[in-house]
């Protein structure tokens, strides 16, 4: 397996990395809702929510399987 330059296997840190942009564009998303809402525009706000629902389910899922990589070849620091 190749290691990158964070000294972590490149699966480990694709995840991470996806996981990371998963919850922030969640964050983001909030205020996606509350501009829709306070446009009176319910049908695109529900969309922003579950826009949200899903990048949330997104960060949970690599959450999961963040935890079968942990301490494995594939994931947590490079031993050299």
């Amino acid at each position: 397996m190749a290691t990158g330059e964070t000294g972590f296997e490149d699966v480990a840190f694709d995840l991470i990395s996806v996981q990371y942009h998963s919850l922030k564009a969640g964050h983001d998303y909030g205020q996606y809702v509350r501009d829709a809402e306070n446009a009176g525009l319910d049908d695109i706000a529900a969309f922003f929510r579950e826009v949200m629902e899903q990048d949330s389910a997104r960060a949970r899922r690599c959450h999961e399987l963040l935890k079968n990589v942990s301490g494995t070849d594939q994931g947590g620091p490079a031993m050299k």
